[in-house]
């Protein structure tokens, strides 16, 4: 990611420019659906020490202010991705764990859904499951 754009978001999201989130952001859009351990080694790569909490607060900051998406895994650690704001979701191999981006085939609920229960719906969420090529010719 070009270090003005890095910047340009920060300051968007009204958070100070600092050299562990630069990174952060570098290896998220460099390696979307990573985990915090893979974040955590490719920040280190780029600024040299950092200490595993302080990524996990960028991350936790990140999310909080819609600057990164954190995926939920079950059995399994959350991944990272930054937010695009386009409601897509993502496709999970159950033998390596690989994920990987689904456009919306519009059969998701609606953002009205739970409307009678005083609920406004703000992101839906779909995982698909199944086996990847690779997992499947193995």
């Amino acid at each position: 990611m070009e270090i003005e754009k890095a910047e340009a978001l920060l300051k968007q999201c009204s958070l100070r420019v600092t050299r562990p989130r630069l990174a952060v952001l570098s290896a998220i859009e460099s390696t979307p659906h990573s985990d915090a351990a893979a974040i955590v080694s490719a920040v280190r790569e780029k600024i040299g020490t950092v200490s595993t909490q302080a990524v996990y607060d960028v991350l936790s900051t990140f999310v909080d202010t819609n600057l990164a998406r954190r995926i939920a895994m079950p059995n399994g650690a959350a991944r990272y991705e930054l937010e695009t704001g386009d409601h897509h979701h993502h496709i999970v191999c159950r033998d390596c764990g690989s994920i990987h981006d689904v456009d919306d085939p519009g059969i998701g609920t609606p953002l009205t859904a739970g409307a009678e229960h005083g609920f406004q719906i703000e992101n839906v969420e779909v995982t698909y499951w199944g086996t990847c090529a690779a997992c499947q010719t193995a």
